[in-house]
């Protein structure tokens, strides 16, 4: 198999076999396993202890019925799902997806990556993941409390501040975590602050949670652009998707004198000259929950909305995939490249596909993968669990301050591993390596277990 050390083609082999029909996660597992060859060959103590193999096993996957009732009084019925990864750093953490799209093998793909990233954080935390085939997309707050009731009374046996803290993703907003918050309390009977994270800010949530994985995503490319003596002043940049990541990616290019051109949703994407009006973004997607094609209305002549499409045909000079997994392919890398786009990082969960970032590796385009650019949101979620811990709460200020300090760490350790491992400037190798040696030399300390 290209791209695969011999050494670890018998362990994918095993990964296909075991999990038939995951393809998301054979996909995650590949992209990893591609960059361990270097490390196998100079630490061959992993493959001996069979640590990379446990690593793509979870520890532990659930699977439940969620029956509840909408507001025609009928019976409806979805699947929950939480996989329990790697608990080698810590309890296990994760976001919770609602989406039609979810099944097993989307869980799998996320709490892989989930692994690694959060062990890149530098914080002791292991990696998890959850969710639900449920769409919350036209249904009443009412029904979703309900299905979130539902959800938890099944999940809370599962969860604990010392074993697993769920948080959101896709269709997992600030109203749903309080809705699964208010049930496990209700059936616990214990305010245990530091079980869910993305909570409101009455009540145990963080300061920059919100914004954390836009700003994250943002601060890293940041570090990319000082290796090469640059800044966002004048950059022009396209972002996918129009929700919680991509509006704070927004937000924080702006801040740091960028100019958006482009945003998107699952209709079609805008283009504004101008540049993005965030204001009016932020009520058309958070207040009215509107679609992106109803912003020409409201900006005017400055804006053009095209229906469907790739939002990667606008030229720009960085690229950020803020919507969902595999959203960027090969022609839309190809376009990018040809119009000299130079920075590509993943502000969602492997957005790019196999051929995409195999395309920009060899353009030269700088690539930052999800699991190093988008770790903001955990890291975050991370320091909210120590705010919980000791009763504290930080100002907006100092936790955006620890947020750029840990997404430039990342930065940093991603440089300096693939500098060791003989890929200079290769951000996905160094992501991979850095993140898979703290986790396995954990696992050795352990024991086979």
């Amino acid at each position: 198999m290209p791209g695969l050390d011999e050494k670890l083609h018998d362990i994918y082999d095993e990964v296909v076999r075991r999990n038939a029909g995951e393809a998301e996660f054979h996909q995650a597992a590949r992209e990893v396993l591609t960059s361990l060859g270097p490390v196998v060959a100079k630490h061959p103590e992993y493959a001996d202890a069979a640590v990379i193999r446990r690593l793509c096993e979870p520890e532990r996957q659930i699977i439940f019925r969620v029956p509840w009732v909408d507001d025609a009084g009928t019976v409806q019925v979805n699947r929950g799902f939480r996989v329990e990864f790697n608990s080698a750093l810590g309890p296990y953490k994760g976001g919770l997806r609602f989406h039609p799209s979810v099944y097993l093998g989307i869980i799998k793909f996320l709490g892989f990556e989930q692994i690694f990233k959060n062990a890149l954080t530098g914080l002791p935390i292991g990696g998890g993941k959850g969710g639900s085939d449920f769409d919350p997309k036209g249904r009443s707050d009412g029904e979703i409390m309900r299905f979130c009731q539902s959800f938890m009374t099944e999940l809370y046996r599962h969860i604990g501040e010392h074993t697993d803290v769920p948080a959101g993703d896709i269709g997992v907003g600030g109203r749903e975590i309080g809705f699964l918050f208010g049930q496990y309390k209700r059936i616990t009977n214990r305010y245990e602050s530091g079980v869910l994270t993305g909570k409101g800010l009455a009540w145990g949530g963080s300061q920059v949670r919100t914004e954390a994985t836009g700003y994250g995503t943002v601060f890293f490319v940041e570090e990319i652009l000082k290796t090469r003596d640059d800044s966002f002043d004048g950059k022009q940049v396209v972002v996918s998707g129009s929700g919680n990541v991509a509006i704070y990616a927004i937000e924080k290019v702006q801040q740091l004198g960028g100019t958006v051109i482009a945003c998107s949703d699952s209709g079609g994407y805008v283009v504004d000259e101008k540049g993005v009006d965030l204001d009016l973004l932020k009520d058309l997607k958070e207040v009215r929950r509107g679609r992106i094609s109803e912003y020409v209305e409201a900006r005017g002549d400055s804006a053009r909305y095209v229906e469907g499409g790739s939002v990667w045909d606008v030229p720009c000079d960085i690229a950020l995939p803020c919507a969902t997994q595999n959203e960027l392919n090969g022609t839309d890398a190809a376009t990018l490249v040809r119009n000299g786009c130079g920075i590509v990082a993943e502000g969602a969960n492997m957005p790019c596909t196999p051929e995409a970032v195999q395309l920009m590796a060899e353009a030269g385009v700088a690539f930052a993968p999800g699991k190093a650019a988008n770790a903001g949101g955990v890291a975050t979620s991370a320091l909210e669990m120590q705010q919980n811990a000791s009763r504290d709460s930080w100002a907006f200020d100092h936790t955006e301050q620890r947020l750029a300090a840990i997404m430039r760490g990342i930065h940093d350790r991603c440089v300096e591993t693939a500098d060791e491992y003989g890929s200079p400037g290769d951000y996905l190798a160094g992501a991979n390596i850095a993140g898979f040696v703290q986790v396995a030399d954990a696992m050795l300390a352990l024991g086979v277990i």
